[in-house]
């Protein structure tokens, strides 16, 4: 049972120097009846407890899982912030060991937490994550604290990844040579796998997709076609295999350069790397190129549009051969070519006989215009051997 203790409490006496207030000389307004709205965070969980006859406790457990629902699908965001999708990514044991100073081995994007988006990330992502990575990370964070946690480096590490992914050049050098992708990139698509699939036509579709999908961000031209559907216009198809096969590609291999010797002030031996990362650059280009052109020769090779759009050609030519010709043995476009034909010579044959007709005419004029000259001269030679 609770101990009830009574505290007297006594009132301090008044000062000796204070003396009443004086009133003052302002008329005070006559009192005015208001009407108060209730509003505000408080009253509506007021509302919410009455309306679903909650307790204080039902209410808060209520408003907790609702703020978990949220923040699982807005992302749960700095400061209540939307993260923009950025996430919480799980931090592996080798992610965490990362040796700094063999930072051009790691994995940028999965330092900073950002392996679901890499290439698609944005430069405000980029910067969340970052941020988020610091508060955790911060060395400051973990001074006291006893053990080694490595956390001094891998915070080297997260520095090292926002360098280079906030550089435009650096992070395009990164992407071309992007470690995740390196395994997809090996295991590419084989004509047997969808000819042996018991739907070939589904099968090339859903295997060759996702491949020039990932392919298409080495683009320089933009848009880029995509394989499209088995539906597509013969055009549609031949643009396709045509910007594959002229393919301009942005990709490049700088980020696996080696670097020169530290502390080496040789020039023969600066040259001597610089061309040998030329040739190294070149080569890997090369390579890169021929394996994209292997890709596109099986995706051409075992596209069921190309089969497709063959036998539509067969049967167009076949039914040109059979059917649809006229009583006299004539296609519809042969007929009209023939009387295209005829109504040319008939309009020669017309002119031609024009042009005679106005030749015999303007010769019968000539003749009846001499005639009535010889005709007048006669008449004046009588008229003079009459007179005479």
């Amino acid at each position: 049972m609770a101990n009830v203790v009574e505290l007297p409490i006594v009132t301090p006496p008044l000062r000796s120097n204070w003396s009443p207030p004086q009133p003052s000389a302002k008329s005070i307004a006559p009192l005015q009846e208001r009407r108060l709205l209730p509003a505000g965070p408080a009253y509506l969980a007021h509302v919410r407890r009455t309306i679903h006859n909650l307790t204080f406790e039902e209410h808060d457990k209520h408003a907790e899982e609702e703020r978990k629902r949220f923040e699982a699908l807005n992302g749960n965001g700095l400061n209540g912030e939307d993260d923009l999708g950025v996430g919480d990514e799980e931090e592996t044991d080798d992610i965490l060991l990362l040796d700094p100073k063999e930072w051009k081995k790691q994995d940028h994007y999965a330092v900073l937490g950002l392996s679901h988006l890499r290439y698609r990330a944005t430069d405000d992502q980029i910067k969340i994550a970052h941020r988020k990575k610091v508060l955790k990370h911060h060395p400051d964070k973990k001074a006291g604290v006893a053990g080694d946690s490595n956390d001094d480096a891998f915070f080297k590490c997260i520095q090292k990844a926002m360098e280079v992914l906030t550089n435009a050049e650096r992070r395009r050098q990164f992407d071309s040579v992007d470690p995740y992708y390196e395994l997809l990139e090996a295991d590419v698509p084989s004509a047997n796998q969808v000819n042996k699939a018991k739907d070939p036509q589904k099968a090339f579709f859903k295997l060759f997709g996702p491949v020039f999908e990932r392919e298409a961000r080495f683009s320089r031209k933009q848009p880029v076609p995509l394989l499209g559907e088995f539906d597509a216009p013969k055009a549609e198809v031949e643009g396709f295999y045509d910007f594959w096969y002229n393919f301009d590609s942005w990709r490049s291999f700088e980020y696996l350069d080696k670097e020169v010797n530290e502390g080496s002030d040789n020039r023969d031996d600066k040259r001597y790397t610089e061309k040998k990362n030329k040739s190294e650059r070149a080569r890997r280009k090369k390579e890169d190129t021929a394996r994209l052109r292997q890709i596109v020769d099986v995706a051409l090779g075992c596209d069921p549009r190309i089969k497709r759009i063959k036998q539509e050609e067969k049967e167009a030519r076949e039914a040109k051969k059979k059917g649809k010709t006229g009583p006299n043995g004539l296609t519809p476009k042969q007929k009209l070519e023939e009387d295209k034909k005829k109504a040319a010579e008939e309009a020669k044959k017309k002119e031609e006989e024009d042009k005679v007709a106005k030749a015999e005419a303007k010769k019968a004029k000539a003749a009846a215009a001499n005639a009535a000259k010889k005709a007048r001269r006669q008449q004046r030679a009588a008229a003079e051997g009459g007179a005479a």
